[in-house]
């Protein structure tokens, strides 16, 4: 094993942090100088935001009373035979370690030898440098430091390659704790359940559909308005009012109107059948397509009784419907017209739609929950009778279109026909209301 110094300095304070670098590529850390096995948790270090920053725990134990340490975070990938080094006070450090040495990332083990707990940031991104200037390869090591991001590129991930938060301290004692980020999430065999959205782009995810990440600790433009998930369940989309799209686990990204300045506010976002695609519409009937999804037609140019709500794709993905707040129905594509509420007196607004299985008829659902069914879309129930704590926000069809599910803002849910009861927000204080649910996968 190859051992090497990286020096943490604060003014006078000087912290020599040793660590030992393993040619299998995983991060590693030099053998202990005193007889104790040192040890060091992280917590969480699992589930972390794939963007943003998680702030997570760093404590330990086993470690020699009164010795000065550094906490790093890096990329464990090339560590020892690829990945180059940067010099911190005449010390090679890999150049995918940060942040920046400084006096927050400084611990002194107490009395008892062990680290106290500490807070440390775990950022996304390219984490390193730990100094500017040139590396060992010759290259600029901030523009290297780029390859080696957490979490780790695909490539890197399918290699084995992780992340993982390091400690060092001056008696060459070292630990290390591996992080997973959520958008590393697998699909179940069987999905089954539904996610929750809500407007500060937190996810919540019931049944087995897997935590994929959310937008939750990032300071969003706008608030997030819908989601879309992919057929497997393995990844979600979400939409922004601005347009904005944020894609976590296997959903890919095709494209935006974030940057776009649109004439009203996006409302809703629905995915293609496969996964490849997906449409966003504005308030105003506006509909923008990316990836596999077919442009076939908008209600842009129209003038609207009332504002659109939300959209609902056919299942082969060749057409769409819109829906404003009074019922009214736009259909375009291979999307048929069964009927709609357009020319009837609501008790309160429609706020969303959804298609049956079959794509020969759709649900409607207003904000105390009525429903209003059209074509081959049964009536299984609703909450319109009821006295909500909150208001109904969104509608999901079950997967074999004999039941749907309706979510409150609170997160309440109302299952219906043989749409499963898999959990709700309902009794959790959110950060910020839920606007939309989608759900996947076969029925329980």
């Amino acid at each position: 094993m190859k051992k090497y110094k990286g020096v943490v300095a604060r003014g006078a304070l000087a912290v020599a942090a040793l660590i030992g670098i393993a040619g299998a590529g995983a991060i590693s850390f030099a053998e202990a100088a005193s007889a104790a096995t040192p040890t060091l948790t992280v917590t969480p270090s699992t589930g972390l935001q794939p963007q943003g920053s998680t702030v997570v725990t760093v404590a330990g134990s086993g470690f020699t009373a009164g010795a000065l340490g550094a906490v790093l975070e890096c990329n464990s990938s090339g560590i020892g035979t690829t990945q180059p080094t940067i010099a911190v006070l005449g010390n090679p450090v890999p150049v995918s370690c940060g942040p920046a040495p400084g006096a927050s990332t400084i611990v002194t083990v107490n009395s008892s030898g062990n680290v106290p707990s500490t807070q440390f940031t775990v950022t996304t991104g390219t984490v390193g440098p730990p100094a500017t200037g040139t590396d060992s390869s010759g290259g600029d090591a901030a523009t290297d430091a780029a390859k080696y991001p957490c979490p780790p590129t695909s490539a890197q991930q399918a290699a084995g390659v992780t992340c993982g938060i390091v400690y060092g301290d001056t008696d060459g004692e070292n630990s290390t704790v591996p992080l997973s980020f959520a958008g590393a999430c697998t699909s179940p065999a069987a999905p089954a359940g539904y996610d929750l959205a809500a407007s500060d782009g937190g996810i919540f995810s019931f049944g087995n559909l897997p935590f994929c990440g959310s937008a939750g600790s990032l300071k969003l433009n706008k608030p997030v308005v819908g989601v879309a998930a992919t057929a497997n369940a393995g990844g979600y989309w979400l939409a922004a009012s601005d347009g904005g799209v944020f894609n976590y686990g296997n959903a890919k990204f095709f494209g935006s109107a974030g940057s776009l300045k649109l004439n009203s506010p996006v409302v809703g976002i629905a995915a293609t059948h496969d996964g490849a695609g997906y449409w966003l519409v504005a308030a105003d009937g506006g509909v923008f397509n990316y990836g596999d999804a077919g442009f076939f037609g908008s209600a842009g140019s129209l003038k609207l009784n009332q504002p659109i709500v939300g959209i609902a794709a056919t299942p082969d993905g060749g057409g769409y419907w819109l829906v404003a707040s009074d019922g009214g129905i736009f259909n375009y594509g291979d999307a048929k017209f069964y009927g709609s509420t357009g020319s009837l007196k609501l008790n309160k607004p429609v706020v969303g739609l959804a298609s049956t299985t079959t794509g020969l008829g759709y649900w409607l659902v207003a904000s105390d929950g009525g429903i209003f069914n059209y074509g081959d879309a049964k009536f299984y129930g609703s909450t319109g009778s009821l006295k909500l704590n909150k208001p109904v926000v969104g509608l999901a069809s079950s997967p074999t279109g004999l039941g749907y599910w309706l979510v409150a803002s609170d997160g309440g849910i109302f299952n219906y026909g043989d749409a499963k009861f898999a959990g709700s927000t309902g009794n959790i204080a959110l950060n910020a209301p839920i606007v939309g649910m989608v759900g996947v996968g076969a029925t329980t």
